[in-house]
């Protein structure tokens, strides 16, 4: 075991190893985040035990679990790497030269709303940053980022966990669309003819749980539910030739407002705006690359909200 109160012992370019190892819990993640090779990887893993006389990193289901040292030296650890890349300057993280992937997680609508601006910018500024996207219910993208297997999820997150950071990206309204042949001339409806209706409900599951549903039930209402659909990006095109109600995200319908066959009206009940945020575990908050995902995804949205409004 060597002296870790030595420091002229120690090769402190393991503890940059032990950082990113908390971060991805994945020897080939975190060879990738760090361009090394796996086994370089295993090897400082291995150092890193030997330093510190412990385990640090234990396989259990198929990914690497800190052990109880390992957890309380992470945040010191996370905060003395955090000074130093503070000390380096800008010229620490250089978005252009950078070569890393990066797992989100979001549905269809975040996707519609993030991706288009967000690749033309990372083609443009960094095009060694891949991203593999996946869509999955609040309660499981949570779970991934709580798990390390996520490292950005994207949605309306009502509460989070304990070690979860989140960041505003938009404040998002409520819209409704209905078949223009089935309005009868009107350009809206009235709450007996919202609630008169059969409506599509765009969930992963088929509760009624939505900000939607809360609201009516507020006012002692319910409404039908003819469908439930775990995609946004579909649900418009099921409206035409039927009696059927979509009440969403109102950026969901941005490309669906030059279609003359459908209506889009105000809903006829007080829905409470809801904020569209990004969600990471602390454990990434202080990663330079990470940060700048972030940065750049709030930045994508922002300018996308201009074009539209």
């Amino acid at each position: 075991m060597h002296d870790v109160n030595n420091l002229r012992g120690v090769d402190l370019n393991l503890l940059v190893v032990l950082d990113a190892l908390l971060a991805e819990r994945h020897v080939s993640r975190t060879a990738t985040r760090l361009n090394m090779s796996q086994p370089a990887v295993s090897h400082a893993l291995g150092r890193l035990r030997l330093l510190f006389n412990d385990p640090m990193l234990v396989r259990r289901g198929g990914q690497l679990v800190p052990s109880a040292k390992a957890m309380e030296i992470a945040p010191v650890l996370g905060q003395a790497l955090r000074q130093m890349r503070e000390v380096l300057g800008p010229n620490g993280f250089d978005p252009a030269r950078e070569k890393r992937g990066f797992r989100l997680a979001m549905s269809d609508y975040g996707s519609a709303v993030v991706l288009p601006g967000l690749l033309r910018r990372l083609r443009r500024e960094a095009p060694g940053i891949e991203l593999v996207v996946t869509q999955s219910s609040r309660e499981a993208m949570l779970r991934l980022l709580l798990d390390g297997e996520c490292d950005l999820a994207l949605g309306v997150f009502p509460d989070l966990p304990e070690r979860l950071q989140a960041g505003q990206l938009a404040i998002e309204h409520f819209a409704c669309v209905a078949d223009r042949s089935s309005m009868a001339g009107k350009d809206r409806l009235d709450m007996d003819g919202y609630l008169a209706r059969p409506h599509v409900l765009v969930a992963m599951n088929d509760g009624t749980n939505t900000e939607i549903d809360m609201a009516l039930r507020a006012l002692d209402h319910t409404r039908h539910v003819a469908v439930t659909l775990p995609h946004w990006g579909n649900a418009p095109r099921l409206i035409r030739g039927t009696d059927l109600v979509l009440t969403v995200a109102r950026n969901a319908l941005t490309l669906h407002e030059s279609d003359p066959s459908l209506v889009f009206f105000e809903p006829p009940f007080p829905i409470a705006p809801f904020p569209f945020v990004q969600v990471w575990h602390e454990r990434r908050a202080s990663d330079p690359a990470h940060l700048w995902l972030r940065n750049t995804i709030a930045d994508v949205v922002t300018h996308a909200q201009r074009l539209t409004s």
